[in-house]
């Protein structure tokens, strides 16, 4: 499964619209929807979209030992 049909997933699932997220991004509709056909998602937009949807942003090595990231890791 891609990015891309992993974001639109968890929309779904939290029962979000995309138009939501594009002004959570500070992004018009249609960018959102270019990075959806695209599958270009950075770092970032994929933080700001965790927190968008109270998720949490992970990598996981095993139960033990966890990198979360977060909106704190974001650039200024």
């Amino acid at each position: 499964m891609s990015v891309t049909d992993k974001v639109k997933a968890l929309l779904s699932i939290k029962g979000n619209k995309n138009i939501e997220l594009a002004q959570y991004l500070g992004i018009t509709p249609q960018s959102l929807q270019n990075k959806f056909n695209r599958g270009s998602f950075s770092a970032e937009d994929l933080i700001k979209i965790a927190d968008f949807l109270s998720c949490s942003l992970e990598f996981s090595i095993d139960d033990k030992q966890k990198i979360v990231l977060s909106m704190e890791d974001i650039r200024e």
